[in-house]
């Protein structure tokens, strides 16, 4: 190689090298232009209590979560009381939320990370759209989450771990471009379904006195007990009641819980049954129960009655034990009034509650009747 040749290849490769680094210069001021830094917030500064309002789609179903009057609402369920817990819980993930990773992805390959803007019955590639509004309906920020990133964790035994574990989220933020980040959060609260927002607090009937099924000669029955922790028993005769029947009946009351709230009030109405329920707190609980969908149950419920605003005295009771139980007995009644409120403004509401717990509170009266006892050896 001549003096020549050796210039030329020397300027081609400071051609080459400024062009790469110039390459690098543009790429590293997109970077920085779109806010993707690695460790940099998401979301653009703002507080929970800017939010108002927090929608959720996907491909099947959409959910609306707004405050109104201080109180979150989940508007597609008639403005049931919302999980005020879960929504500022998954508002403080999204502010809190840090890029891990970030590349601009084309729009053309979004589908691959399920980022594609929701369309209703479109499921392939599609990812669920996240909106947050302030109190006058601005939106603050929209973005679409998709596919969860899995993390290898070979420690793990479970089945549904051998691809891994949730490690983080993909998720493409509006207004930054085709840039697609990845947080460390999966963020699987997340979801567009109404009932999975709805507030959990259920009535509870506990303390019974008497309880009642009413229906035909076969399934209607009415037991009782005379002390709180006394011996059930038949109302009227009619048998020997079974107390582990009774027990299992009584318990079944206490753990009631609902999956869903549904605003057609009519549902299943012609094939209800009632139970009516009397508690040692004077207080009455009317409830229906319609078979549902897939072996779930509608139940509506109506309660009455006052508690007891004076509390009965003991036998041979001392002045300091007096003074004692009549406290319990008021901070008792306090909190007993504040739940009886509560329960009569749910009581508005039709709720779908799961086949599993409805089935112990349905046993037919001849189920209630304890088996007659075999007779012993050597009688006659």
């Amino acid at each position: 190689m001549n003096r020549k040749q050796f210039l030329w290849l020397m300027l081609a490769v400071v051609v080459m090298c400024g062009a790469s680094l110039a390459l690098f210069w543009q790429d590293l001021t997109a970077y920085r232009d779109s806010g993707a830094k690695i460790g940099a917030h998401l979301l653009p500064p703002m507080k929970v209590s800017d939010v108002a309002k927090l929608r959720l789609q996907d491909a099947t179903s959409e959910v609306t979560l707004a405050a109104k009057d201080k109180v979150w609402r989940v508007e597609q369920r008639g403005g049931y009381p919302a999980d005020f817990a879960e929504i500022s819980g998954l508002i403080l993930k999204l502010l809190e939320a840090k890029v891990v990773q970030s590349e601009a992805v084309g729009a053309s390959l979004h589908g691959r990370l399920d980022l594609l803007a929701p369309v209703k019955g479109a499921k392939d590639g599609t990812g669920t759209l996240v909106e947050l509004s302030d109190a006058a309906g601005k939106v603050l920020v929209s973005m679409v989450l998709g596919k969860v990133s899995l993390k290898k964790d070979p420690m793990n035994p479970l089945p549904n771990a051998k691809d891994g574990v949730p490690a983080g989220r993909h998720i493409l933020v509006a207004g930054k471009g085709d840039n697609v980040f990845v947080v460390s959060d999966p963020l699987e609260k997340a979801v567009a379904r109404p009932g999975a927002w709805l507030a959990r607090d259920f009535f509870k009937i506990d303390r019974i006195k008497t309880l009642q099924l009413a229906g035909d000669s076969s399934t209607s029955w009415k037991i009782t007990r005379d002390e709180e922790w006394g011996q059930w028993k038949f109302a009227a005769g009619g048998g020997q009641l079974d107390p582990s029947a009774a027990v299992t009946v009584n318990n079944a009351w206490s753990g009631l819980a609902f999956s869903d709230v549904i605003l057609d009030d009519k549902t299943g109405t012609d094939k209800a049954v009632t139970f009516t329920v009397i508690t040692f707190d004077d207080l009455t609980y009317t409830v229906k129960l319609a078979p549902h969908a897939n072996g779930d149950f509608v139940l509506r419920f109506i309660v009455a009655g006052t508690p007891p605003k004076t509390r009965k005295p003991e036998p041979n009771e001392k002045a300091e034990d007096a003074a004692k139980r009549d406290k319990e007995f008021a901070d008792n009644r306090q909190r007993l009034e504040a739940r009886v409120m509560l329960e009569q403004a749910r009581s508005q509401w039709a709720y779908v509650v799961p086949g599993k717990q409805v089935a112990p509170l349905l046993l037919k009266r001849e189920q209630m009747v304890a088996a007659p006892r075999p007779p012993q050896s050597g009688s006659k």
